[in-house]
């Protein structure tokens, strides 16, 4: 066999990736955009030793879980990998692949697992749930401006203006972004030539305020005539901040380091509201935390799955009003002050500066003053902290005991997970309770072995669809001291 050969596949499968899988004369083949349960015609793109990856060339006869997306590009743009399976059947392939990740990657027997494992927690409504988007600006084949997003695995735009996962705001803030560039000779940035402009369009909406931001990422120290994008933006309803990002680097990051407030406020403000879980059903409360969100804020995208799963963080916690608790990651606080009104005393740790300021800010900003928080890498603020609190514990019982020894650790890690150093550390203060969220379920089942091999016990797992549509899923976990009397 080789590339180009059209071959007949029937899907069996599907990878992590969302990619179907099917096997030709005992070959197994890779099928990008194929649900599970299609039968297929499709062209070999690559061949490897043992397997090889084929692209849909007809569906002979579609899968009962097949449906018909609201996105016509959702085969061509990057974000979407299984819109076009039925969403049961997504929330059943993602509750897979967290399970199959503890069993294959940490190492748990699967009978356990299914144990400990709850049901899914997925959306009434997986459209319209985004609250960020960032949009490249270049050009397209004709050579007109357009913003979108990114074809797969390439830096290609495929124009799009109302992506489906996206608030409707989107498409006329686009717009108008667009007119201004090509009625004032606004250049869109070439990543080859590293010359032009405008490099991307970063949009916020707060569900619950309505309040929205407009912050224009660029290649330069200044957008030339910037009052008449202002005067376009800002008669829009609910806008409320605009900015400019400068970014003036030869990257993929998409942010630089400085942000200009160029009208309005330098944020936008949202709430995060407290949910109730029982047998198995959300129901939401009047208990609300205000956040403000400035364009280099980490916060979570799905506003109504966050809520469901910080809510969950919170159970999985147990918090009787006296713990002290550290919040690894903490961002500008949103899982921080969640557990604040619950608890003691929580500290929470960030790298960025920008974050903790937030943080600092929102917790003034809902009255919350036992919640202290620390800039720097988890894996070096807790450790240091550790060494230097048990010397003075070891030479005068000086130390911060509640800080020395929490009752529980809270962790909300970028997709590498937490740092070898952050868990053996975790492991010597030994909190009765480890709470861990999680956005990469495969790292996430690394850390969680290392975890169970230094004392702890799974107790609770549960995945959270906050990226409807991606192969990208989130989960809450409990771990429990051995040694701690079991509450659960």
């Amino acid at each position: 066999m080789q590339k180009n050969d059209i071959i007949d596949l029937t899907i069996e499968d599907m990878g992590i990736d969302g990619e179907g899988i099917g096997k030709y004369e005992g070959m197994t083949f890779f099928v990008k955009d194929a649900v599970i349960g299609d039968v297929i015609r499709a062209r070999v793109t690559k061949m490897k030793k043992n397997y090889g990856y084929a692209r849909v060339e007809e569906i002979v006869a579609p899968s009962e879980y097949r449906v018909e997306p609201e996105c016509e590009l959702h085969r061509r743009c990057g974000g979407c990998q299984i819109q076009a399976m039925d969403y049961g059947k997504q929330l059943e392939f993602k509750q897979n692949k967290v399970r199959g990740n503890l069993i294959r990657i940490g190492g748990f027997d699967a009978d356990f697992v299914d144990r400990i494992m709850e049901p899914i927690v997925g959306m009434d409504v997986p459209y319209r749930y985004r609250n960020k988007a960032q949009f490249p600006v270049g050009r397209d084949k004709d050579g007109k401006l357009c913003v979108g997003f990114y074809a797969a695995r390439t830096h290609t735009i495929i124009p799009v203006t109302d992506c489906k996962l996206g608030v409707p705001e989107n498409q006329e803030i686009l717009g108008l972004v667009l007119s201004y560039m090509e009625e004032n000779g606004v250049e869109s940035y070439d990543e080859t030539t590293g010359k032009g402009l405008v490099r991307h369009v970063l949009i916020r909406y707060g569900f619950t305020t309505k309040e929205v931001m407009v912050c224009l990422v660029i290649n330069g120290k200044k957008l030339p005539h910037q009052e008449k994008l202002i005067e376009k933006l800002c008669k829009l309803k609910g806008v409320t901040s605009i900015s400019v990002n400068r970014n003036l680097k030869n990257t993929n990051v998409i942010l630089g380091d400085e942000t200009e407030c160029i009208w309005g406020q330098s944020y936008i403000t949202d709430y995060i509201h407290l949910w109730k879980c029982e047998d198995d059903k959300f129901s939401g409360t009047d208990t609300a935390i205000a956040y403000r969100i400035s364009p280099q804020s980490f916060y979570q995208v799905n506003p109504v799955q966050t809520e469901k799963l910080y809510s969950l963080a919170l159970d999985y916690a147990g918090l009787t009003g006296e713990e002290t608790v550290w919040d690894l990651y903490c961002g500008i606080g949103t899982i921080s002050l969640f557990l604040a009104q619950k608890a003691g005393k929580v500290f929470g740790v960030e790298i960025v500066p920008q974050a903790i300021e937030d943080a600092k800010n929102n917790a003034k900003l809902n009255g919350i003053t036992n919640a202290e928080f620390f800039v720097g890498k988890a894996e070096e603020v807790l450790p240091e902290f550790y060494e230097r609190e048990s010397r003075k514990e070891r030479a005068d019982n000086g130390g911060e005991d509640g800080m020395l020894h929490p009752d529980v650790i809270v962790v909300d890690p970028p997709r590498k997970g937490c740092d070898e150093k952050c868990l053996d550390t975790m492991l010597k203060m030994q909190p009765k309770r480890i709470v861990y969220v999680s956005c990469d379920s495969a790292t996430l089942a690394r850390d969680l072995r290392i975890l169970c091999d230094g004392g702890y016990e799974l107790k609770r797992v549960r995945a959270c669809d906050q990226f409807c549509h991606s192969t990208h899923v989130e989960s809450a976990v409990l771990l429990q001291g051995r040694s701690a009397a079991s509450a659960y």
